[in-house]
């Protein structure tokens, strides 16, 4: 038995959608299923906007576009996250800032953003880190008070809520993925939320090669080739149906992992502020005993056994293409300690039970 980190839930809905998508005739750009998926998930996340994109990190991408993020901006954001948010503000030619994050929470700290905002600093990306939000309310006031844009990067939170209110409705925008591993899934694919009709007209005409709508194949400005296909958004549609199902059983999920290792000494799992309710995209686990090498034997050791884990990310100021920094203690301490262990819908207690079992065996040794 071989345990994956992850993998979709794909049921007869998907593959009814899907199928009446391809028989349609509409399998680009176009179709009912985009709009349909658009409005249906900026409804879930409680934001009057949504426009879909084919990744992720485009939809960071043309998020900054659109609020006019370039050459010479700095884009402050958590130093612990997918390479994805520091690669979009890097392709609008901008300069990410890296900050520290919480210990207990492993978002971006507000309290070590504002000695980073400098007269170059444009916008703050928080990122919803493992399915956890960040600290909306705290980061606005900041923002707020230093006139800058806020970017929700929610592509590990669908659901997540801060004081009752969902990721996705907080920023001036937020975006999302529905790569294969998301608690969504598009197979690739992502999505702009925002209350804002100016910037969400914005993003629709640099989304589709800046095409005037008065004159046709006459472009204004350099856009993009941004668009989901009607295929992936008919998916999305099946998949948001689920939505209500999925959340509860990454609860689930997350309680049974509780259960068999929440008594272990010296190991923790996702933390959960009194604020927030947590979407459970991975779950994390962290011994303060690891360093690098330890962490990296463990894992190996984890899929001699039959158990596939990843480790955290990496600090991003790390890569060798971006400049490192020395001012992200806990991340530089946190990243070494964690690792993700398997979390998607059709898990089963048994299967939790035997990575567990198999975890407390190796921190035995």
């Amino acid at each position: 038995m071989f345990i994956p980190i992850s993998q979709p839930s794909i049921t007869q809905l998907e593959i009814d959608y899907v199928t009446d998508a391809v028989k349609s005739t509409w399998v680009s750009s176009l179709g009912k299923y985009i709009d349909r998926f658009e409005a249906e998930f900026a409804d879930f996340c409680e934001s009057r906007y949504a426009v879909s994109v084919s990744n992720g990190t485009v939809a960071i991408q043309l998020a900054l576009t659109a609020h006019g993020i370039g050459e010479g901006d700095e884009v402050i954001m958590p130093n612990l996250s997918f390479i994805a948010t520091a690669n979009a503000v890097l392709h609008c030619n901008a300069t990410p800032v890296f900050a520290d994050i919480d210990e207990f929470n492993l978002c971006i700290d507000p309290k070590s953003i504002e000695a980073l905002i400098t007269p170059k600093t444009k916008a703050i990306m928080p990122v919803h880190l493992y399915g956890h939000p960040a600290q909306m309310d705290v980061i606005l006031e900041i923002a707020n008070k230093h006139g800058l844009w806020v970017i929700e990067d929610a592509a590990e939170a669908h659901g997540a809520k801060i004081h009752g209110k969902r990721v996705g409705s907080w920023g001036h925008c937020a975006t999302f993925s529905f790569y294969g591993n998301k608690n969504l899934t598009t197979g690739e694919g992502g999505m702009i939320t925002t209350d804002d009709e100016d910037f969400y007209n914005r993003c629709k005409y640099l989304r589709d090669h800046a095409m005037s709508k008065e004159k046709r194949y006459w472009h204004t400005a350099a856009g993009f080739n941004f668009r989901l296909t009607n295929i992936q958004a008919a998916l999305g549609c099946a998949q948001l149906e689920r939505i209500d199902d999925f959340m509860k059983k990454r609860q689930v999920i997350f309680d049974w992992y509780t259960k068999y290792l929440g008594k272990i000494d010296g190991v923790n799992l996702n933390n959960t502020e009194s604020w927030a309710e947590n979407a459970y995209w991975l779950i994390c686990l962290e011994n303060k005993k690891w360093n690098w090498d330890t962490r990296e034997k463990f894992m190996i050791e984890l899929k001699k056994r039959g158990v596939d884990s990843r480790p955290f990310f990496y600090p991003m100021s790390q890569m060798p293409y971006l400049k490192d920094v020395n001012n992200t203690p806990v991340t530089d301490r946190v990243y070494q300690q964690g690792i993700n262990l398997p979390t998607y819908y059709d898990l089963k207690e048994e299967q939790v039970k035997f990575v567990c079992d198999v975890i407390i065996q190796l921190l035995n040794e």
